[in-house]
């Protein structure tokens, strides 16, 4: 049982299910962990995506790949999510 609140994409109202329709076109079919998280709250999903592109994605990110691997690794321990 996840410690923090997730969302369950089969219990997703309809703007959720949209935002995951998009996101998992986006990632290759895939719902990442911390995207299941920013979803529980639509009012905060958004800000907390743009801060995980920002600190993740971006190609200058201050995080090494190593510790973007290891901030992975602890939210899907965190949600139960795929290893």
């Amino acid at each position: 049982m996840p410690r923090i609140k997730t969302l369950v994409p089969e219990e997703a109202s309809l703007i959720q299910r949209l935002f995951i329709w998009i996101i998992k076109r986006q990632y290759g079919g895939i719902l990442p962990g911390i995207t299941q998280i920013a979803l529980v709250d639509l009012k905060v999903g958004q800000p907390m995506n743009k801060l995980y592109q920002y600190l993740h994605l971006r190609k200058r990110s201050p995080f090494t790949r190593l510790q973007r691997e290891m901030v992975a690794t602890v939210v899907n321990g965190l949600i139960g999510g795929a290893p």
